[in-house]
């Protein structure tokens, strides 16, 4: 044995111990944390951030860089740990203030809080299935863009997921369809360290993960307790070699190596290790005990020139991205928009306008109708704009017309079947999004709350991600309660970030996804009806009708200052339309005021939301046929909600929404009953 193998073998060790104590003292400091995981995981970091992964740390948004997504994102401290070390700009200050109000360095990994971060991870099961989108969409970059002797798109993507990620259910779906499309350069290391928070993990999981994956698709090794660091780098390499099938890498790992009382524990997963725990484990590393923070010079010396490797891999990148662009300039102009995340000049120009008089369009179309022949033009206009749905395309009418399938070895076309997978469908569509693609999953609004822990994440990390809902009340019908959404759109409307569209008609649909596509911060929600509703005249529909959440549709006759407000959303609007001819008969004057956009509207300023809503007029009715959680901020404390208290029923659509009284009659005798109450009009004869 020479004397440089061994002291590469002693550097070696010293990074991956550094990466150990870094993790322990910034748990310790903060006094809340994970720090067994990041202990025993942190050979494989090191392995992956200096001898495996094509990145550059001084550059951590280069386009053909691998992906690193820390699924297992309680173990938090061992990627800023890494990142740190590497060189992606945490400062060991940083690392002091682990868990501090402020700090980039979250409990759990956040998206744009600091480079090297690819999604936000923490809700097990996310980060893994965020993955598998990102996997999905280098494999449709690649199959659109490269060419022969111009592979541009070459990359993978890399995850540590724990045993909690692999019980969670959305990892089951995700995974499942990885393995269906043969996503070669996705790579997964499973620690299988036998410890949950109750305790060994054999209190609840004692399946075989092994043929699971197996069953799946993917192609498995297992290292049992193999962690040498050759063995670790050899593994990934062998699984970067299949190229059909996703890779699981299983890791028998012990958490909290090292520690001699807590070692193998469950208190090593959830709690700091303790001061004297942490000294103790340090000295049987050999480490200075008295010393937090240590970093030693030759360690961050020798895990920097990762960037000097980065730069190099970049620069060979973009000598061919030269080279493409002289062969392919307008494949190379598309990609690069992409690339920047910008999307084409003068796209969202000429959309869809619907005309009753017109015979191809009809005086009532569903909205889910409108949303299909709006997705036709959004989908010429916008190239990277793919979507699917969880098995339900022909109810949501979401399919790209001519835009091809996406199927296993065959990554180019638009459009893509999920299965019954909504939960794992927003996850992907996430991981699309956060990969460059403008992405849509959709299926029925009552299943929104299979997928909302990837609704919440999108929302958490302000992407663009667009979730397409139909049937979208109780007016879907016979399908019955299991079926029809109630508290839905409230609990949609409470999440942060999120804007949740429920357009009128044929019109407002095309300005929903105008709206949905200009975002570029915040995820779009689009509710639309199964039934056919009627379609306004375009004229009547102001082209800042979805920017601005609401706008007077039909106003009080002959100019009058409105004695009562009629508000309405998606196919109530209709509803209050007839409600308003009723209430006009009396010699009442009525507003009418759709509101698809309820979030937009609370953004606007005073002066335009009282140009709407005057606070003078007090007598206000708002019709949902949903749960009437949050109207009465509107609608105020004399004002009236025709809502829904009740789960629904199973019956012709017609007969239900009558049997729950969302009738003309009922909304006008509401409103009657308002004016009574507010002293504002009398009725005229």
């Amino acid at each position: 044995m020479t004397t440089s193998t061994i002291d590469a073998r002693a550097l070696d060790e010293l990074c991956v111990n550094t990466i150990r104590t870094l993790s322990m003292d910034a748990v310790q400091k903060a006094n809340s944390g994970h720090p067994g995981t990041p202990m025993a995981l942190a050979p494989l970091a090191y392995v992956l951030y200096t001898r495996v992964m094509r990145h550059n740390p001084a550059s951590p948004s280069w386009f053909d860089r691998d992906r690193f997504v820390l699924s297992a994102g309680h173990a938090s401290m061992l990627l800023y740990s890494t990142l740190y070390l590497t060189g992606y700009g945490l400062e060991l200050e940083d690392l002091k203030s682990f868990r501090q109000l402020g700090s980039p360095t979250a409990g759990h990994p956040e998206y744009g809080h600091a480079h090297g971060i690819e999604t936000t991870t923490g809700p097990l099961g996310q980060g893994i299935s965020t993955a598998v989108g990102m996997a999905l969409a280098e494999r449709m970059l690649a199959a659109r863009y490269n060419r022969p002797g111009h592979e541009i798109v070459n990359h993978h993507t890399w995850v540590i997921a724990s045993d909690g990620d692999l019980e969670e259910g959305v990892s089951s779906e995700a995974c499942s369809l990885a393995g269906h499309l043969g996503l070669g350069r996705l790579i997964v290391f499973y620690d299988d360290n036998h410890i949950s928070i109750e305790g060994d993990t054999g209190l609840a999981f004692t399946e075989d993960v092994a043929k699971r994956f197996e069953a799946y698709g993917w192609h498995v090794q297992n290292l049992g307790e193999d962690l040498a660091l050759d063995s670790l780098e050899a593994a990934a390499l062998a699984a970067k070699e299949v190229e059909d099938r996703p890779s699981l890498v299983i890791l028998r790992t012990h958490i909290a190596p090292g520690s001699p009382n807590k070692q193998d524990s469950a208190k090593a997963h959830g709690e700091p290790l303790g001061v004297e725990e942490v000294r103790l484990t340090k000295e049987a590393y050999g480490w200075p005990a008295d010393e937090p923070f240590l970093v030693p010079e030759e360690v961050l010396y020798h895990c920097r020139k990762a960037i000097d490797r980065g730069r190099e891999a970049e620069r060979e990148w973009r000598a061919a991205v030269d080279a493409y662009r002289q062969a392919e300039p307008e494949a190379w102009a598309e990609l690069e928009r992409i690339v920047e995340g910008r999307l084409p000049e003068g796209w969202d120009s000429g959309v869809p306008r619907f005309d009753p008089a017109d015979e191809r369009v009809g005086s009532t179309l569903a909205t889910r109708k409108a949303s299909h022949s709006v997705i036709q033009w959004a989908a010429e206009r916008v190239p990277n704009l793919v979507g699917g749905s969880a098995d339900l395309a022909p109810s949501t009418l979401t399919l790209i017309e001519g835009g091809g399938d996406v199927e296993k070895g065959s990554y180019a076309g638009r459009n893509l079947h999920f299965g019954v997978r909504e939960h794992g469908m927003g996850a992907i569509v996430n991981g699309l999004v956060l990969h460059g693609f403008r992405a849509f999953g959709s299926t029925f609004l009552i299943f929104s709350d299979y997928m909302r822990a990837a609704i919440r994440l999108a929302a958490l990390m302000r992407i663009p991600s667009i979730f397409v809902f139909t049937h979208d009340s109780i007016g879907l019908g016979e399908d019955g309660p299991t079926h029809q959404p109630v508290e839905q759109l409230a609990g949609l409307r409470a999440m942060p970030n999120l804007y949740v569209v429920r357009p009128a008609g044929a019109n407002e649909t095309a300005l929903a996804w105008q709206f949905a596509l200009r975002q570029t911060n915040r995820p779009t929600a689009l509710a639309l009806t199964r039934q056919g509703v009627p379609v306004w005249s375009p004229d009547d529909v102001p082209a800042d009708a979805v920017e601005r959440g609401a706008y007077v549709l039909r106003d009080a006759r002959d100019g009058r200052e409105p004695d009562v407000i009629l508000i309405g959303t998606g196919s109530e609007v209709h509803l209050c339309a007839a409600a308003q001819e009723l209430l006009e008969a009396d010699g009442l004057a009525v507003r009418l005021v759709s509101m698809p956009c309820v979030d937009r509207f609370h953004e606007q300023d005073d002066a335009y939301r009282d140009s709407v809503l005057p606070p003078g007029v007090r007598a206000r009715v708002a019709v949902e046929a949903a749960s009437p959680l949050g109207w009465h901020s509107l609608v105020g404390d004399q004002g009236a909600v025709v809502g829904m208290e009740t789960f629904g029923a199973s019956g012709p659509a017609a007969a239900v929404l009558e049997h729950f009284g969302f009738t003309p009659e009922r909304v006008a005798e509401e409103a009657r009953a308002v004016l009574e109450r507010v002293g504002s009009a009398s009725v005229r004869g």
